[in-house]
């Protein structure tokens, strides 16, 4: 039995949602083809086949079959556009579809310029030009026919023939015009939604300057292998994933954590691809390459949301295949009780649907991509219009709410002793232990510029602390257990109560102190609670393995309810809970020992994922860096996107009924008809283009 093989392909020439659809249909109709997704953003296919009875000449046979659509021999370098292009080109779009309308209305119906050309120009070389000038259009047409599908030009090649039968070749001339120009339009359109795909994968090395046998060689960078040493200087771009070996550097890592600061690394720090060096040089030992980076996997993720289509999506493709015969019946009936073929034609021409196609997945490829650039990976629409609904936040809180590394908080001094003399003492004994909460000890030390003494007889005693002797003294640091003398402690029960973990300190069989740690909270978690609020997220809870102690103050400080002593399984059965009550369940975690948890929710957050393989397949959505304001704005972006969405479809339902109406009643000519089909793509672009930027 052959196994089935996935292979990604190039397609050249699509324009629109509509020509991504012909290319799909024409695909899944061959034989051994067991599924297929053609992705406009990206202009690829990737499809499930029996390679025993498809093959790529066959593949490529069935693409050009389907319309002006190629399968390239090679993929064409992304080339990454300057900033600001958009709105010139934008503003130059509307300046030139709106020049070509109003010229039309004062040259042609009003100054009469239509009935010279008519009086001028014969009728037989009039056809030639309208068949001359739209023959691309009418070829698909042709092909699209032949195999049983009617597209949006369909109706518009119907009006140029009936404009032609009622001897209107003028009429028929400019609707081609407009048809082209319509086509343009949408080509625009697809490509300003397209553009912040292209620029993130524009953003990916092609080349690594590598160690081999002492010399330093510049190869492509699939002829990288694992393991071998990549120099980086000044300036340059990281090709591949890897840890550095040696050498010191400040790198601009926005490409993939968002992060405007850049982060200083050195040997034994991890770097990602597409990451930048600003100062310094490093060598790199290569773990990953191309695709298998995390910036490849990030590209991935952003090619592939396309296929993960909102509900809302489908909808606008089920109307649109519906929208085409109602059309046609709208424009038989016209001609039965007007008998005038000029208004019939008009509906035909003035009836695209190119813009209900248009009207989500534009806004989504919008949203997705610029997200991602700012380091936020959604995986798809279908995410995003699910979110943009959430009425529940859960949240862990080991490495999600707080930084996952206890620290010092309080240091407690007893018997007159200094807070610093204790610390000296403290961190000392701890020198040498390997313990979370010793190099937490260590830390606080460090921070204070407390130099350490030199400990003697060193003794780590499992579960219970370690025993030291320092300057002379023999010093213990450890937990109740180790030292007795804790329980007559008041101030250790209020400590407790506050969720810290306490560490006491004796010398020579005396407590001379303690110590608090915690897990301390994000700075900007409180800010975030407070957004997600006012967004109107009905309940947050905290979900934690911790103790009850600990759960409580923390949930107190945040204002939140909270569940404590968790495992996995309990914090799946939760989400189900909710879910049980038609609650829309949005899980925030870090994506390991949460994985569960996350795939069972309606939408799953994993935080700071970069280089995380877990994190990035378990969620929905991955913030690439720790930073709780992004889970408020992707919440923000989801609304966004999905309101921007219904002003689409609202607008062209709204612009497509009054077109219709106009044009059945003889109010608007073809030619009129021809122009404002292109019209409703543009306002689409217009209203999509808000989602590239950001807004707070």
């Amino acid at each position: 039995m052959t196994d089935v093989q996935i292979v990604e392909i190039p397609i050249q020439g699509m324009d629109c949602a509509e020509c991504a659809q012909h290319v799909q249909h024409a695909i899944a109709k061959l034989d051994g083809v067991k599924s297929v997704d053609v992705f406009l953003s990206t202009e690829k296919a990737i499809i499930k086949l029996d390679p025993d009875k498809v093959d790529l000449p066959a593949i490529r046979q069935a693409v050009a079959q389907a319309g002006e659509y190629s399968v390239p021999e090679q993929v064409p370098v992304p080339k990454r556009q300057p900033v600001g292009n958009f709105n010139r080109q934008l503003m130059a779009l509307l300046g030139l579809v709106f020049g070509i309308v109003l010229s039309i209305v004062i040259a042609g119906e009003w100054l009469g310029l239509f009935e010279f050309l008519e009086t001028l120009v014969p009728f037989p070389l009039g056809v030639l030009i309208v068949i001359a000038g739209g023959w691309p259009v009418y070829r698909n047409v042709i092909r699209a026919t032949r195999q049983g599908q009617v597209i949006s030009h369909t109706l518009m090649t119907i009006g140029v023939i009936a404009a032609l039968t009622v001897g209107e070749w003028v009429t028929a001339a400019i609707v081609v015009v407009f048809m082209r120009v319509g086509d343009y339009v949408e080509q625009f359109t697809t490509e300003s939604a397209r553009r912040a795909v292209k620029e993130l994968t524009a953003l990916a090395p092609q080349t690594a300057r590598v160690e081999r046998d002492n010399t330093e060689i510049e190869l492509p960078i699939g002829q990288v292998k694992i393991g071998e040493t990549v120099i980086i200087r000044p300036g340059e771009k990281i090709p591949v994933d890897g840890e550095v070996i040696s050498g010191h550097a400040t790198v601009d890592q926005s490409a993939i954590t968002g992060e405007s600061m850049p982060v200083e690394v050195g040997h034994g720090s991890r770097v990602f691809a597409a990451t930048i060096v600003k100062l310094g040089s490093v060598r790199i030992k290569t773990l990953r390459v191309g695709v298998d980076t995390t910036f490849g996997r990030v590209v991935k993720m952003v090619e592939e949301a396309e296929a993960h289509r909102a509900d809302v999506q489908r909808l606008a493709d089920k109307f649109s295949a519906y929208y085409l015969p109602v059309v046609a019946i709208i424009a038989l009936l016209t001609f039965l009780l007007s008998r005038n073929p000029l208004s019939t034609a008009a509906v035909l021409v003035v009836a695209c649907s190119c813009s209900f196609a248009l009207a989500t997945p534009v806004a989504m490829l919008a949203s997705i991509g610029s997200s991602a650039k700012r380091g936020l990976l959604i995986k798809g629409g279908k995410y995003l219009e699910t979110l943009a609904r959430a009425d529940v936040l859960l949240v862990d809180k080991t490495g999600t709410l707080t930084l996952g590394q206890p620290q010092i908080v309080d240091v407690i001094p007893l018997n007159g002793l200094t807070p610093t003399a204790l610390l000296t003492l403290a961190a000392s004994a701890e020198r040498y232990s390997e313990h979370p909460l010793a190099e937490a000890v260590r830390a606080a030390a460090r921070n204070q510029n407390i130099p350490l003494l030199e400990p003697e007889d060193f003794e780590a005693i499992p579960g219970m602390g370690v025993h030291a002797r320092v300057n002379g003294n023999v010093v213990a640091v450890g937990n109740r257990r180790l030292i007795p003398a804790a329980e007559s402690l008041p101030i250790a029960k209020q400590l407790e109560e506050q969720g810290k973990t306490l560490l006491f300190v004796e010398q020579d069989n005396q407590l001379i102190g303690l110590l608090a740690a915690a897990d301390t909270l994000r700075p900007e978690v409180p800010a975030a609670f407070g957004e997600l609020c006012n967004l109107g997220i009905k309940e947050i809870a905290l979900l934690t393995g911790d103790n009850e102690h600990t759960a409580a103050a923390l949930a107190q400080r945040l204002g939140v309810a909270y569940r404590a002593n968790l495992l996995p399984e309990n914090k799946i059965e939760i989400v189900k809970n909710y879910q049980a009550q038609r609650q829309i369940v949005v899980m925030v975690g870090d994506g390991i020992n949460d994985a569960p948890a996350l795939a069972q929710s309606d939408i799953g957050i994993a935080m700071g994922a970069a280089g995380t393989d877990i994190a990035i397949e378990a969620a929905h959505i991955t913030l690439m860096r720790d930073d709780w304001s992004l889970v408020p704005q992707a919440i923000r972006t989801a609304r966004r996107t999905m309101d921007t969405i219904k002003i689409n479809l609202i607008f062209t339902t709204i612009y497509n009924v009054v077109g219709l109406s106009l044009a059945a009643f003889g109010i608007l000519p073809p030619v009129l008809a021809a122009a404002a089909q292109s019209l409703p793509d543009l306002g689409i672009l217009v209203n999509s283009a808000r989602l590239l930027h950001e807004r707070r």
